[in-house]
Order: structure tokens, then C-alpha cells, then sequence
């Protein structure tokens, strides 16, 4: 049975495109098994008296457990085909069990560079309710048109992540 994916590609992308949000209910188990999985055994990510101990409400979300989550969301509004090249993030309020993370992001800047790649910078943020709990300055590459050459088979000294612009702070 053959299975058929939405691939964005870069033509079809604005400076000022909202992406979708994405809803995510979060469980005490989503926080442990993100933590256990990233290998993060530190007690505010599974021991809720140690949390409350430490003045936090509740174990919350880790920093790679997050990564996790907004790497899906631009990978379900991008496609497979697109390749994440880098992430810079800002976390400003724990999210705790019971609360629902809502994922919204923003496109704000698209860009070649000198071999063609094109780059797309996005502003996340996770909130609760109307709280910005995560603020995360993403960078994708897609290909510039269908059939254009794809992020994932260029050479390395052909993905210049590393000529990019510093990353623009976020909130």
C-alpha cells in the first residue's frame, strides 16, 4: 500500500505565513517518558515533591522533550522533505501536567543562499492559555520548487548551516 505525504517546497512560503497550531494535552507520563528518553534523569522532570520542593508547581517539560514536540510541529506543517537545520530556545514558564501546550508558529524570513539552498526562519511559541511559556527560533530548509534538489541530498559543503546569520533573539 503506497502512502502519500504533503511536502511543502519553498515557492509556496511568505514571510508572515501562520502555521496551523497544534494542541498537545500534557500527562506527568508525557514528561517522564520525554525525560527518560533524552536521558535527563533530573528530579523536576519525575519527582513532584522534589518540584514542588524546588518552588515549580509540578515536574514539568524538559528542554529536549520540547525540541521534540516543535520539531513535529514543523515537520507536519513542512513535510518530510524538510530538514530542520537549527533551533534557539527560550524558556520562560514550566509546563506542568494538566496543561494543554499550544504550538503556533510564524514564518519570517525566507532566503537562498549563495549554492541555492533556501531557508526558512520561523518564530514558535508553546503557550498556555495566553501565556508564552516557549519562545524558539527555528530555521528549515525546503526545496525550492517540486523537483528541485532536496535538503537531504545535498553535500555537505553544500549545506552551509554554518554561513547563516546569527539567530534573531526571540521573546
Amino acid at each position: 500500500m503506497a502512502t502519500s505525504y504533503h511536502s511543502l517546497t519553498a515557492d509556496r512560503v511568505k514571510v508572515g505565513d501562520r502555521l496551523p497550531d497544534l494542541r498537545i494535552p500534557v500527562t506527568a507520563t508525557t514528561i517522564v517518558l520525554g525525560a527518560s528518553a533524552s536521558r535527563d534523569w533530573q528530579p523536576q522532570h519525575h519527582d513532584f515533591a522534589w518540584a514542588k520542593r524546588i518552588g515549580t508547581r509540578d515536574i514539568f517539560l524538559n528542554a529536549p522533550t520540547q525540541g521534540g514536540w516543535i520539531s513535529r510541529y514543523i515537520t507536519d506543517w513542512a513535510g518530510p522533505i524538510a530538514r530542520l537545520a537549527r533551533m534557539a530556545y527560550r524558556m520562560k514558564i514550566s509546563i506542568c501536567p494538566g496543561d494543554l501546550m499550544v504550538l503556533c508558529g510564524t514564518v519570517t524570513k525566507v532566503d537562498k543562499d549563495r549554492t541555492g539552498c533556501v531557508w526558512i526562519d520561523v518564530t514558535v511559541e508553546a503557550r498556555v492559555g495566553e501565556t508564552l511559556c516557549t519562545s524558539v527560533a527555528v530555521t528549515v530548509s525546503l526545496p525550492e520548487a517540486i523537483g528541485a534538489e532536496s535538503p537531504w541530498t545535498r553535500s555537505a559543503d553544500r549545506w552551509l548551516v554554518g554561513e547563516l546569520p546569527p539567530v534573531t533573539e526571540t521573546k
